[in-house]
Protein backbone atom coordinates (compact mmCIF):
# COMPACT_ATOMS: atom_id res chain seq x y z
CA UNK A 1 0.00 0.00 0.00
CA UNK A 2 3.08 2.33 -0.36
CA UNK A 3 1.69 4.18 -3.34
CA UNK A 4 -1.40 5.58 -1.06
CA UNK A 5 -0.51 8.65 0.72
CA UNK A 6 -2.20 9.76 4.01
CA UNK A 7 -4.26 12.13 5.13
CA UNK A 8 -2.32 15.52 5.65
CA UNK A 9 -3.32 16.14 9.33
CA UNK A 10 -4.34 13.33 11.93
CA UNK A 11 -5.65 13.50 15.70
CA UNK A 12 -6.23 10.98 18.24
CA UNK A 13 -9.17 9.15 18.10
CA UNK A 14 -9.23 7.74 21.57
CA UNK A 15 -9.86 4.25 20.55
CA UNK A 16 -7.30 1.79 21.07
CA UNK A 17 -8.03 -0.12 17.50
CA UNK A 18 -7.60 3.00 15.67
CA UNK A 19 -5.71 5.52 17.15
CA UNK A 20 -5.36 8.61 14.67
CA UNK A 21 -7.54 9.06 12.46
CA UNK A 22 -7.92 12.28 9.89
CA UNK A 23 -8.43 15.38 11.77
CA UNK A 24 -12.14 16.27 9.85
CA UNK A 25 -13.14 12.42 11.21
CA UNK A 26 -16.01 12.37 13.72
CA UNK A 27 -15.15 10.10 16.63
CA UNK A 28 -18.56 8.84 17.65
CA UNK A 29 -20.23 4.88 18.23
CA UNK A 30 -20.93 1.95 15.99
CA UNK A 31 -24.86 2.55 17.42
CA UNK A 32 -25.13 6.27 16.06
CA UNK A 33 -24.45 5.02 11.86
CA UNK A 34 -27.48 3.40 12.42
CA UNK A 35 -31.36 3.35 12.42
CA UNK A 36 -32.51 0.01 13.75
CA UNK A 37 -30.54 -3.68 14.73
CA UNK A 38 -33.52 -6.24 14.85
CA UNK A 39 -32.87 -10.45 15.56
CA UNK A 40 -33.77 -12.30 13.15
CA UNK A 41 -36.82 -14.70 12.97
CA UNK A 42 -37.40 -18.58 11.50
CA UNK A 43 -41.32 -18.84 11.86
CA UNK A 44 -42.49 -22.06 10.24
CA UNK A 45 -42.51 -24.92 8.11
CA UNK A 46 -43.11 -23.38 3.99
CA UNK A 47 -46.19 -24.23 2.33
CA UNK A 48 -44.75 -23.33 -0.63
CA UNK A 49 -48.05 -21.78 -1.84
CA UNK A 50 -46.33 -18.49 -2.94
CA UNK A 51 -46.58 -17.17 0.23
CA UNK A 52 -43.23 -17.95 2.10
CA UNK A 53 -40.68 -15.94 2.50
CA UNK A 54 -36.96 -16.11 1.90
CA UNK A 55 -34.99 -16.73 4.93
CA UNK A 56 -30.92 -15.55 4.96
CA UNK A 57 -29.02 -17.95 7.10
CA UNK A 58 -25.25 -17.76 8.37
CA UNK A 59 -25.40 -20.88 5.97
CA UNK A 60 -25.40 -18.22 3.07
CA UNK A 61 -22.58 -15.66 4.27
CA UNK A 62 -20.06 -15.05 1.90
CA UNK A 63 -17.70 -14.52 4.14
CA UNK A 64 -14.44 -13.48 1.93
CA UNK A 65 -16.83 -11.36 -0.22
CA UNK A 66 -19.15 -9.62 2.54
CA UNK A 67 -21.92 -10.32 1.31
CA UNK A 68 -24.65 -12.80 1.02
CA UNK A 69 -24.37 -15.58 -1.36
CA UNK A 70 -25.95 -15.03 -5.34
CA UNK A 71 -28.62 -17.21 -4.71
CA UNK A 72 -29.74 -18.19 -0.89
CA UNK A 73 -32.38 -21.05 -0.67
CA UNK A 74 -34.43 -21.14 2.31
CA UNK A 75 -37.86 -20.24 2.76
CA UNK A 76 -40.07 -20.51 5.43
CA UNK A 77 -43.59 -19.03 6.62
CA UNK A 78 -43.32 -15.87 8.44
CA UNK A 79 -46.14 -13.91 9.68
CA UNK A 80 -47.43 -10.44 8.24
CA UNK A 81 -46.19 -8.59 11.76
CA UNK A 82 -42.80 -10.82 11.81
CA UNK A 83 -42.12 -10.19 8.38
CA UNK A 84 -42.56 -6.62 8.30
CA UNK A 85 -40.84 -5.58 11.70
CA UNK A 86 -37.60 -7.80 10.13
CA UNK A 87 -37.44 -7.20 6.72
CA UNK A 88 -34.29 -7.34 4.76
CA UNK A 89 -33.92 -4.69 2.09
CA UNK A 90 -31.34 -4.35 -0.23
CA UNK A 91 -27.84 -3.18 1.08
CA UNK A 92 -28.67 -4.10 4.53
CA UNK A 93 -26.33 -5.24 6.37
CA UNK A 94 -26.72 -8.95 8.25
CA UNK A 95 -25.07 -9.64 11.27
CA UNK A 96 -23.89 -13.44 12.70
CA UNK A 97 -25.43 -12.98 16.50
CA UNK A 98 -24.90 -17.00 17.48
CA UNK A 99 -22.45 -19.49 16.36
CA UNK A 100 -18.64 -19.35 15.36
CA UNK A 101 -16.20 -22.24 16.65
CA UNK A 102 -13.22 -22.98 18.09
CA UNK A 103 -10.98 -21.07 15.07
CA UNK A 104 -14.04 -18.73 13.99
CA UNK A 105 -15.49 -15.80 16.06
CA UNK A 106 -19.08 -15.20 15.85
CA UNK A 107 -19.76 -12.01 14.63
CA UNK A 108 -18.89 -11.90 11.09
CA UNK A 109 -20.91 -9.48 8.62
CA UNK A 110 -21.73 -9.42 4.72
CA UNK A 111 -24.59 -7.07 3.21
CA UNK A 112 -27.62 -8.13 1.22
CA UNK A 113 -27.28 -6.98 -2.33
CA UNK A 114 -30.27 -9.27 -3.56
CA UNK A 115 -33.27 -7.99 -5.13
CA UNK A 116 -35.94 -9.83 -3.21
CA UNK A 117 -37.24 -9.17 -0.08
CA UNK A 118 -36.25 -11.30 2.63
CA UNK A 119 -35.99 -12.18 6.52
CA UNK A 120 -33.10 -13.49 8.43
CA UNK A 121 -33.19 -16.25 10.34
CA UNK A 122 -32.85 -16.56 14.56
CA UNK A 123 -28.94 -16.71 14.58
CA UNK A 124 -28.67 -13.25 12.73
CA UNK A 125 -29.56 -9.60 13.01
CA UNK A 126 -30.19 -7.36 10.41
CA UNK A 127 -28.81 -4.26 10.43
CA UNK A 128 -30.33 -0.97 8.43
CA UNK A 129 -27.41 2.35 8.00
CA UNK A 130 -28.82 5.85 8.70
CA UNK A 131 -28.53 8.09 6.02
CA UNK A 132 -25.66 9.59 7.01
CA UNK A 133 -23.63 6.31 6.41
CA UNK A 134 -22.94 4.52 3.15
CA UNK A 135 -24.31 1.05 3.91
CA UNK A 136 -21.43 -0.32 2.11
CA UNK A 137 -18.69 1.76 3.91
CA UNK A 138 -20.07 0.21 7.09
CA UNK A 139 -19.78 -2.91 5.81
CA UNK A 140 -16.53 -2.69 5.38
CA UNK A 141 -16.20 -0.88 8.60
CA UNK A 142 -17.80 -3.42 10.59
CA UNK A 143 -15.77 -6.24 8.56
CA UNK A 144 -12.30 -4.28 9.50
CA UNK A 145 -13.65 -4.24 13.03
CA UNK A 146 -14.01 -8.48 13.02
CA UNK A 147 -10.51 -8.64 11.82
CA UNK A 148 -9.66 -6.73 14.71
CA UNK A 149 -11.43 -9.37 16.73
CA UNK A 150 -13.30 -6.26 17.85
CA UNK A 151 -16.12 -8.04 18.92
CA UNK A 152 -14.59 -10.73 20.72
CA UNK A 153 -15.29 -8.93 24.44
CA UNK A 154 -18.95 -8.73 23.11
CA UNK A 155 -19.20 -12.40 23.08
CA UNK A 156 -20.72 -14.68 25.51
CA UNK A 157 -20.11 -18.20 25.59
CA UNK A 158 -22.74 -20.96 26.16
CA UNK A 159 -23.15 -24.20 25.82
CA UNK A 160 -20.07 -24.23 23.46
CA UNK A 161 -22.24 -21.80 21.21
CA UNK A 162 -20.60 -18.30 20.87
CA UNK A 163 -23.38 -15.42 21.60
CA UNK A 164 -22.59 -11.89 20.29
CA UNK A 165 -24.17 -9.12 22.62
CA UNK A 166 -25.07 -6.66 19.99
CA UNK A 167 -26.12 -3.88 22.26
CA UNK A 168 -22.50 -4.10 23.93
CA UNK A 169 -20.81 -4.46 20.09
CA UNK A 170 -22.80 -1.62 18.43
CA UNK A 171 -21.47 0.80 21.77
CA UNK A 172 -17.98 -0.01 20.30
CA UNK A 173 -16.43 3.69 19.37
CA UNK A 174 -15.39 4.25 15.86
CA UNK A 175 -14.42 6.97 13.72
CA UNK A 176 -16.37 8.31 10.47
CA UNK A 177 -15.81 10.63 7.79
CA UNK A 178 -18.35 13.02 5.70
CA UNK A 179 -20.99 10.48 3.86
CA UNK A 180 -19.56 11.94 0.46
CA UNK A 181 -15.74 10.76 1.44
CA UNK A 182 -17.27 7.33 2.51
CA UNK A 183 -19.04 6.93 -1.03
CA UNK A 184 -15.54 8.02 -3.06
CA UNK A 185 -13.92 5.19 0.10
CA UNK A 186 -16.39 2.63 -0.27
CA UNK A 187 -15.44 2.73 -4.61
CA UNK A 188 -12.01 2.37 -3.95
CA UNK A 189 -12.32 -0.21 -2.02
CA UNK A 190 -14.63 -1.99 -4.45
CA UNK A 191 -11.92 -1.33 -7.39
CA UNK A 192 -8.88 -2.64 -5.02
CA UNK A 193 -11.00 -5.83 -4.10
CA UNK A 194 -11.66 -6.44 -7.88
CA UNK A 195 -8.32 -6.38 -9.03
CA UNK A 196 -6.91 -8.41 -5.66
CA UNK A 197 -9.67 -11.19 -6.52
CA UNK A 198 -9.02 -11.11 -10.14
CA UNK A 199 -4.99 -12.28 -9.48
CA UNK A 200 -7.11 -14.77 -6.71
CA UNK A 201 -9.16 -16.38 -9.31
CA UNK A 202 -6.44 -16.90 -11.93
CA UNK A 203 -4.07 -18.77 -9.03
CA UNK A 204 -7.37 -20.51 -7.99
CA UNK A 205 -7.32 -21.70 -11.31
CA UNK A 206 -4.08 -22.38 -11.41
CA UNK A 207 -4.12 -24.62 -8.43
CA UNK A 208 -7.09 -26.58 -9.84
CA UNK A 209 -4.93 -27.25 -13.08
CA UNK A 210 -2.19 -28.46 -11.38
CA UNK A 211 -4.28 -30.80 -9.12
CA UNK A 212 -5.89 -31.94 -12.66
CA UNK A 213 -2.47 -32.65 -14.16
CA UNK A 214 -1.47 -34.65 -10.55
CA UNK A 215 -4.01 -36.64 -10.58
CA UNK A 216 -3.55 -37.33 -14.17
CA UNK A 217 0.00 -38.46 -13.88
CA UNK A 218 -0.99 -40.89 -11.03
CA UNK A 219 -3.21 -42.54 -13.00
CA UNK A 220 -1.41 -42.82 -15.79
CA UNK A 221 1.62 -44.17 -14.09
CA UNK A 222 -0.32 -46.52 -12.00
CA UNK A 223 -2.13 -48.17 -14.95
CA UNK A 224 0.20 -47.50 -17.93
CA UNK A 225 3.79 -47.55 -16.24
CA UNK A 226 6.63 -45.08 -17.48
CA UNK A 227 7.47 -46.92 -20.53
CA UNK A 228 5.64 -45.24 -23.56
CA UNK A 229 6.84 -47.97 -25.73
CA UNK A 230 6.17 -50.76 -24.22
CA UNK A 231 3.33 -53.23 -25.66
CA UNK A 232 -0.30 -52.40 -24.19
CA UNK A 233 -2.91 -54.90 -24.12
CA UNK A 234 -6.85 -54.73 -22.70
CA UNK A 235 -6.71 -54.99 -19.53
CA UNK A 236 -10.71 -56.58 -19.30
CA UNK A 237 -11.44 -53.93 -16.32
CA UNK A 238 -13.41 -50.73 -17.85
CA UNK A 239 -11.50 -48.53 -15.02
CA UNK A 240 -8.25 -49.48 -16.17
CA UNK A 241 -8.21 -49.56 -19.50
CA UNK A 242 -5.50 -50.86 -21.51
CA UNK A 243 -1.50 -51.97 -19.43
CA UNK A 244 1.65 -53.28 -20.59
CA UNK A 245 1.26 -56.37 -21.82
CA UNK A 246 3.45 -58.07 -18.99
CA UNK A 247 1.58 -56.53 -16.14
CA UNK A 248 -0.90 -58.91 -14.56
CA UNK A 249 -4.77 -58.25 -14.10
CA UNK A 250 -5.72 -59.91 -10.34
CA UNK A 251 -7.80 -59.63 -7.37
CA UNK A 252 -6.80 -57.77 -4.64
CA UNK A 253 -6.65 -60.34 -2.14
CA UNK A 254 -3.96 -61.82 -3.90
CA UNK A 255 -2.12 -58.71 -2.74
CA UNK A 256 -3.69 -57.61 0.73
CA UNK A 257 -5.14 -60.11 3.22
CA UNK A 258 -7.77 -59.12 5.84
CA UNK A 259 -6.24 -58.35 9.33
CA UNK A 260 -8.50 -58.95 12.69
CA UNK A 261 -6.21 -58.90 15.09
CA UNK A 262 -7.74 -56.71 17.74
CA UNK A 263 -6.36 -54.21 19.42
CA UNK A 264 -3.63 -54.13 22.23
CA UNK A 265 -4.21 -52.64 25.53
CA UNK A 266 -1.81 -49.92 25.31
CA UNK A 267 -2.95 -48.97 21.41
CA UNK A 268 -2.88 -45.17 20.81
CA UNK A 269 -6.11 -44.63 18.87
CA UNK A 270 -5.59 -43.74 14.99
CA UNK A 271 -8.20 -41.51 13.07
CA UNK A 272 -8.20 -42.37 9.46
CA UNK A 273 -8.65 -39.20 7.51
CA UNK A 274 -8.51 -38.77 3.56
CA UNK A 275 -6.35 -35.55 3.62
CA UNK A 276 -3.74 -37.17 6.22
CA UNK A 277 -4.19 -40.94 6.31
CA UNK A 278 -4.08 -42.92 8.95
CA UNK A 279 -2.31 -40.79 11.53
CA UNK A 280 -2.81 -40.53 15.57
CA UNK A 281 -6.43 -39.45 16.74
CA UNK A 282 -3.89 -36.48 18.71
CA UNK A 283 -1.82 -35.77 15.82
CA UNK A 284 -4.95 -35.32 13.72
CA UNK A 285 -6.61 -32.91 16.33
CA UNK A 286 -3.64 -30.30 16.38
CA UNK A 287 -3.16 -30.34 12.75
CA UNK A 288 -6.93 -29.61 12.62
CA UNK A 289 -7.10 -26.99 15.93
CA UNK A 290 -10.52 -28.66 16.78
CA UNK A 291 -11.12 -31.33 19.34
CA UNK A 292 -12.69 -35.02 18.46
CA UNK A 293 -15.09 -36.78 20.11
CA UNK A 294 -13.79 -40.46 20.62
CA UNK A 295 -15.32 -43.82 20.85
CA UNK A 296 -15.87 -45.20 24.13
CA UNK A 297 -18.24 -48.11 23.21
CA UNK A 298 -16.77 -51.21 21.81
CA UNK A 299 -13.00 -50.44 22.62
CA UNK A 300 -12.21 -54.34 22.97
CA UNK A 301 -13.38 -55.02 19.90
CA UNK A 302 -10.83 -52.18 17.97
CA UNK A 303 -8.36 -53.44 15.76
CA UNK A 304 -4.59 -53.25 15.47
CA UNK A 305 -2.62 -51.24 12.66
CA UNK A 306 0.69 -51.07 11.84
CA UNK A 307 2.55 -49.23 10.05
CA UNK A 308 1.80 -49.17 6.01
CA UNK A 309 -0.70 -51.52 6.58
CA UNK A 310 -4.08 -49.84 4.77
CA UNK A 311 -7.45 -49.06 6.29
CA UNK A 312 -10.65 -49.10 4.37
CA UNK A 313 -12.96 -46.60 6.51
CA UNK A 314 -16.37 -44.92 5.82
CA UNK A 315 -14.84 -42.13 3.50
CA UNK A 316 -13.45 -44.76 1.28
CA UNK A 317 -16.00 -44.94 -1.02
CA UNK A 318 -15.33 -41.33 -1.91
CA UNK A 319 -12.07 -41.11 -1.67
CA UNK A 320 -10.19 -44.27 -1.70
CA UNK A 321 -8.47 -46.36 0.80
CA UNK A 322 -5.62 -44.72 3.17
CA UNK A 323 -2.21 -45.94 4.15
CA UNK A 324 -1.43 -46.43 7.91
CA UNK A 325 1.30 -44.06 8.98
CA UNK A 326 1.49 -45.02 12.62
CA UNK A 327 1.33 -48.46 14.86
CA UNK A 328 -2.16 -48.10 17.25
CA UNK A 329 -5.84 -49.09 16.60
CA UNK A 330 -9.02 -48.61 14.34
CA UNK A 331 -12.58 -48.87 14.78
CA UNK A 332 -13.95 -51.93 14.89
CA UNK A 333 -16.11 -51.40 11.17
CA UNK A 334 -13.06 -50.93 9.75
CA UNK A 335 -11.05 -52.92 7.57
CA UNK A 336 -7.64 -53.25 7.90
CA UNK A 337 -5.38 -54.45 4.89
CA UNK A 338 -2.03 -55.78 5.51
CA UNK A 339 0.52 -56.02 2.25
CA UNK A 340 1.89 -59.20 0.81
CA UNK A 341 5.68 -59.48 -0.19
CA UNK A 342 3.75 -58.89 -3.94
CA UNK A 343 2.51 -55.74 -2.86
CA UNK A 344 4.98 -52.24 -3.02
CA UNK A 345 3.21 -50.23 -0.36
CA UNK A 346 4.12 -46.88 -2.02
CA UNK A 347 2.98 -47.72 -5.33
CA UNK A 348 -0.59 -48.89 -4.11
CA UNK A 349 -0.69 -45.85 -1.78
CA UNK A 350 -0.78 -43.84 -5.06
CA UNK A 351 -3.23 -46.27 -6.72
CA UNK A 352 -5.47 -47.06 -3.94
CA UNK A 353 -5.93 -42.70 -3.79
CA UNK A 354 -6.51 -42.25 -8.11
CA UNK A 355 -9.49 -41.60 -8.94
CA UNK A 356 -10.34 -44.36 -11.02
CA UNK A 357 -9.44 -47.03 -8.37
CA UNK A 358 -12.19 -45.06 -6.55
CA UNK A 359 -14.47 -45.48 -9.31
CA UNK A 360 -13.98 -49.07 -9.47
CA UNK A 361 -14.62 -49.54 -5.40
CA UNK A 362 -17.36 -47.52 -5.88
CA UNK A 363 -19.19 -50.00 -8.59
CA UNK A 364 -18.86 -52.63 -5.94
CA UNK A 365 -21.15 -51.11 -3.13
CA UNK A 366 -24.49 -49.62 -4.28
CA UNK A 367 -25.58 -50.48 -0.79
CA UNK A 368 -23.31 -47.81 0.58
CA UNK A 369 -26.23 -45.30 0.74
CA UNK A 370 -28.34 -47.37 3.16
CA UNK A 371 -25.62 -46.62 5.45
CA UNK A 372 -23.55 -49.64 5.52
CA UNK A 373 -19.81 -50.10 5.17
CA UNK A 374 -17.56 -51.47 2.63
CA UNK A 375 -16.67 -54.63 3.72
CA UNK A 376 -13.23 -57.11 2.58
CA UNK A 377 -15.52 -58.47 0.17
CA UNK A 378 -16.20 -55.03 -1.71
CA UNK A 379 -11.91 -54.88 -1.69
CA UNK A 380 -11.70 -58.37 -3.16
CA UNK A 381 -13.86 -57.85 -6.41
CA UNK A 382 -11.71 -54.76 -7.67
CA UNK A 383 -9.06 -56.11 -9.72
CA UNK A 384 -6.05 -54.33 -9.88
CA UNK A 385 -2.78 -53.97 -12.07
CA UNK A 386 0.10 -56.11 -11.20
CA UNK A 387 3.92 -54.93 -12.06
CA UNK A 388 6.54 -56.61 -11.02
CA UNK A 389 7.49 -55.38 -7.76
CA UNK A 390 10.78 -53.45 -8.59
CA UNK A 391 8.49 -52.22 -11.40
CA UNK A 392 6.28 -51.15 -8.77
CA UNK A 393 9.23 -49.68 -6.80
CA UNK A 394 10.15 -47.59 -9.79
CA UNK A 395 6.71 -46.65 -10.57
CA UNK A 396 6.69 -45.11 -6.95
CA UNK A 397 10.09 -43.43 -6.87
CA UNK A 398 8.79 -41.61 -10.16
CA UNK A 399 5.73 -40.02 -8.44
CA UNK A 400 7.55 -39.57 -5.17
CA UNK A 401 9.57 -36.97 -7.04
CA UNK A 402 7.24 -35.88 -9.46
CA UNK A 403 4.12 -34.78 -6.92
CA UNK A 404 6.81 -33.47 -4.74
CA UNK A 405 7.16 -30.72 -7.17
CA UNK A 406 3.58 -29.94 -8.16
CA UNK A 407 3.00 -30.09 -4.54
CA UNK A 408 5.29 -27.38 -3.94
CA UNK A 409 4.45 -25.31 -6.68
CA UNK A 410 0.80 -25.57 -5.13
CA UNK A 411 2.04 -24.76 -1.44
CA UNK A 412 3.55 -21.98 -3.82
CA UNK A 413 1.17 -20.58 -5.09
CA UNK A 414 -1.58 -21.15 -2.14
CA UNK A 415 0.43 -18.71 0.22
CA UNK A 416 0.68 -15.78 -2.89
CA UNK A 417 -3.62 -16.25 -2.12
CA UNK A 418 -3.19 -16.31 1.41
CA UNK A 419 -1.12 -13.08 1.11
CA UNK A 420 -3.32 -11.58 -1.40
CA UNK A 421 -6.45 -11.74 0.98
CA UNK A 422 -4.24 -10.46 3.78
CA UNK A 423 -3.77 -7.28 2.00
CA UNK A 424 -7.28 -7.12 1.04
CA UNK A 425 -8.08 -7.11 4.81
CA UNK A 426 -5.37 -4.59 5.28
CA UNK A 427 -6.82 -2.24 2.97
CA UNK A 428 -9.62 -2.41 3.76
CA UNK A 429 -8.92 -1.53 7.39
CA UNK A 430 -6.51 1.27 6.13
CA UNK A 431 -9.21 2.70 4.06
CA UNK A 432 -11.93 2.96 6.72
CA UNK A 433 -10.00 3.82 9.95
CA UNK A 434 -8.55 6.64 7.35
CA UNK A 435 -4.56 5.70 7.63
CA UNK A 436 -4.44 6.33 3.59
CA UNK A 437 -6.35 8.86 1.63
CA UNK A 438 -8.45 7.58 -0.88
CA UNK A 439 -10.24 10.88 -1.81
CA UNK A 440 -8.75 11.37 -5.20
CA UNK A 441 -8.63 7.87 -6.78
Amino acid sequence: MNQYKPYPKYKDSGIVWIESVPEHWKVSRLKFLISQCQNGVWGDDPLEDGTDTLCIRVADFDRENLKVIDRPSTYRQINSEHRESRLVSKGDILLEKSGGGEKTLVGANVQYLGNENAVCSNFVAVIKPSEKVNASWLNYLMSAMYSRKINLKSIKQATGIQNLDSEQYLDEAIAYPPKEEQNKISDAISREISRIDTLITKKTHFIDLLKEKRQALITHAVTKGLNSKVKMKDSGVEWIGEVPEHWEIISGNRLFSESKQLAFENDQHLSATQKYGVIPLEEFQELEGRRVTQAVKNLEKRKHARINDFVISMRSFQGGIERVKANGCVRSSYVVLKPTPASHVGYFTYLFKSITYIQGLQATSMFIRDGQDLSYNNFRQVKVPCPSVSEQTQIADFLDKAIKSIDMLITKTQKSIDLLKERRSAFITAAVTGQIDLRGE
